[in-house]
């Protein structure tokens, strides 16, 4: 039996949307993460591209948001637990874990790269090819 109340569905939700706010207010790479993943999802709606391409650009930027996010509270729960003193250990940890967060952005840009430019190449005229 353990020492904590266990939580309710409700409270669990309720818990992950605190979670998600608290992220979007502290930090700023959160925020630029989610107007570039609008930006994108918006433009390949207007491009009207397929389903499946849709799909895939919403599984890159998913992706990269749980990564970003992953790397927001290992910093956070570091920086508790070492009360913001520097320790090279604790430096490793937040440079690797966003070091994870530029790998993910990185393969998403070649996904949306590819992506975004089969369909300009499409809507080219054929004279340029």
């Amino acid at each position: 039996m353990s020492k904590y109340k266990t939580q309710g569905m409700f409270s669990t939700f309720k818990n992950a949307g605190k979670g998600l706010r608290l992220s979007l207010k502290a930090e700023r790479n959160v925020r630029i993460h989610v107007v570039a993943a609008f930006l994108v999802i918006l433009t390949a709606i207007i491009l009207k591209m397929s389903l499946t391409k849709i799909c895939i650009l919403i599984l890159a930027i998913s992706n990269v948001m749980v990564v970003e996010f992953i790397n927001t509270g290992l910093e956070f729960g570091l920086d508790a637990v070492f009360h913001n003193k520097y320790s090279r250990l604790v430096g490793f940890a937040k440079d690797i874990s966003a070091g994870a967060v530029i790998l993910a952005s990185f393969f998403s840009a070649i996904i949306g790269i590819l992506l975004f430019g089969s369909e300009i190449i499409k809507r080219l005229p054929n004279q340029l090819f």
